[in-house]
């Protein structure tokens, strides 16, 4: 039986993992997308990446996948350039593994949001 340990070890084993001061100067470059994988109401408190785009970690399976019509998010593309930010990295490393399971190439946990502000990335409301 598999515990949360296993899968966080499983999923920070393959999900490249950014400081907050590289992933600021990856904002902003040709074909980056950002995505905040926290529940609105962490969003709601605290901000996030200006430019982010919204999507909880409960949802990542269904707007990644282009079968499931009415969730599907277009900026999901198998090859795109993903940075994924949580609260403190534990659920960006774990939907960068659901990523990558589901055949995305280009995935990076940029940690935490705090450590992002901390550096000086551009945030909103």
């Amino acid at each position: 039986m598999k515990t949360a340990k296993d899968y966080m070890e499983a999923a920070n084993a393959t999900v490249p993992r950014l400081s907050a001061e590289e992933a600021v100067a990856k904002h902003g470059t040709d074909g980056a997308v950002f995505i905040d994988v926290r529940d609105g109401t962490d969003i709601a408190a605290s901000g996030t990446i200006a430019g982010a785009h919204r999507v909880p970690r409960g949802m990542i399976e269904f707007r990644a996948d282009p079968a499931v019509e009415a969730l599907y998010n277009p900026i999901f593309q198998k090859d795109a350039e993903i940075y994924l930010i949580c609260g403190a990295g534990g659920q960006a490393a774990l939907a960068g593994k659901t990523l990558q399971d589901m055949g995305f190439t280009n995935v990076t946990n940029i940690g935490g949001f705090a450590a992002w502000k901390e550096a000086g990335g551009p945030t909103e409301s």
